[in-house]
Parts: structure tokens; C-alpha cells; sequence
């Protein structure tokens, strides 16, 4: 894929992107899906302690677009042999070109170059693009949870694994 002249992608943090991650997460999942300032606390709390202490088994990738935030993935250590995907997400600008479907394989590279055998993420049922994503490149659904109200609704959580 061939990104565009004023689209940039690059795995170190500088100062405001975890601000931006946050709030590309809190507004666009407010204005797609009518979610509550509540999951900006439940995207800060990791990526605070990602960006505290990463270690080279870790990366982020920083999606800019005319030098703006505009979107993001990593892969965090969950254990020895298991790494999670997190807030992959993409402003609506960018979705439909194949980046989501580049920073998803960039990442599954990474973590089988770092020796991972598996890879897990946590999304929810509302959410079918980034579903059809994960199975698309192998990932399968393994468990599914009614949670009381989070984000101000009720969502279907699922998890999504991947073998290595």
C-alpha cells in the first residue's frame, strides 16, 4: 500500500499523541456509537502504563495525517507467550483504503518476530468492520460476554485470537 503524500506512520510516542489516542477514541466512538466519556478512562489506563513502560516486545503504531493524530494500533505483552492488540482505530477520513488491514498485518508481523505464539484482542459485537477485519486475517472468536453498562450502554464484549 502506497500512503498518501501527507499520511505518516511511526512507532515512537511524542508529547500530546497519547492525548490524541484518547480523544480520537472518546469522540469518535461518542459520535459513531453514542458511547460516554467512560471509555477514555478505559483507553487511558493502559496506554498510560504502555507509555510509562513499554518494552521492546511492545510497539505502537501512531497513524498522523497532516502531522494530526488520526489513528493508531499496538501490541502489548500479556504474557511470555501472548500479546494483545489494542486501540487499533482509524479517523473515518482514512477508513476504506486498506490501511486498518496494513497496521493489523504490520502488527502480527511484529509479534511473531518477537516470538509470541498468540495474539488476543477484546472488542465488542457493535463493532462489525473491525470483526470482519480480525477474521479476515485468521482471527477467530472464542468468547462473548453480556457486560452490565459500560460506556453508558450495554455491549456484547468478544475476545478474538489469533495463532502464531
Amino acid at each position: 500500500m502506497i500512503l498518501p503524500d501527507d499520511v505518516n506512520i511511526r512507532n515512537n510516542l511524542k508529547p500530546g499523541d497519547m492525548g490524541y489516542v484518547i480523544y480520537l477514541h472518546g469522540v469518535l466512538y461518542a459520535q459513531e456509537y453514542g458511547w460516554d466519556h467512560t471509555l477514555e478512562a478505559y483507553v487511558a489506563g493502559p496506554l498510560s502504563r504502555f507509555a510509562q513502560s513499554h518494552t521492546a516486545r511492545e510497539q505502537i503504531w501512531i497513524v498522523e495525517k497532516a502531522e494530526k493524530v488520526a489513528g493508531s494500533i499496538a501490541i502489548v505483552e500479556a504474557s511470555p507467550k501472548e500479546a494483545q492488540l489494542r486501540w487499533l482505530l482509524l479517523h473515518p477520513m482514512l477508513r476504506g483504503h486498506g490501511l486498518g488491514k496494513m497496521l493489523l498485518r504490520s502488527a502480527i508481523n511484529f509479534s511473531r518476530q518477537h516470538g509470541y505464539s498468540a495474539i488476543f484482542l477484546w472488542t465488542v459485537s457493535s463493532l462489525p468492520a473491525a470483526a470482519h477485519l480480525y477474521k479476515t486475517a485468521g482471527f477467530e472468536l472464542t468468547q462473548e460476554n453480556q457486560r452490565a453498562a459500560i460506556w453508558g450502554t450495554l455491549v456484547i464484549e468478544q475476545r478474538y485470537e489469533l495463532r502464531l
